[in-house]
């Protein structure tokens, strides 16, 4: 009897052919798998990159609230606390954010008192529009920071 000789994925005798291996039936699977999957992989990449981003312009907008406050706290009077306080947010958001609107509503402008600072941003989205995400979303971020004790304030 003669051995059994594979050739291109087949076993054959002489005279008897035969089905094909398993191996061969299930060529190129692998490649439409991955056709499939390959869209749905991209989708939830991008998906991480939009929260990505938004987490990244949260902690912007947090640090602006607390360097708005820093500015507003060393200040003798509650306008120019304002003032400062709007200038600091401006700098620190630069131009990830359009027109902060920044509120100082609630302090406690006395000695030893506390000051309040509540920055409201709208951020452009754009660049993750579409990916379950919308084009502007608007962030807030509030602060505290103490007055001095020993300081006058008027």
């Amino acid at each position: 009897m003669r051995p059994l000789c594979r050739t291109a994925g087949f076993r054959s005798e002489p005279g008897v052919r035969r089905e094909p291996s398993a191996e061969i039936a299930e060529r190129g699977s692998m490649a439409v798998e991955t056709v499939l999957l390959a869209p749905v992989i991209l989708l939830f990449i991008l998906f991480l990159v939009g929260a990505a981003v938004i987490v990244e312009s949260q902690g912007e907008v947090n640090g602006a609230a607390r360097d708005a406050a820093r500015a507003a706290s060393v200040q003798r009077n509650l306008g120019s606390a304002e003032r400062a306080a709007t200038d600091a947010a401006r700098a620190s958001l630069g131009n990830s954010c359009s027109s902060p609107v920044v509120s100082l509503a609630g302090s406690n402008w006395t000695e030893g008192g506390e000051v309040h600072v509540r920055v409201r941003c709208k951020l452009d989205l754009g660049a993750v529009a579409g990916f379950g995400f919308s084009a502007s979303k608007e962030m807030t971020a509030t602060a505290v920071a103490p007055l001095e004790q020993f300081r006058r304030v008027d």
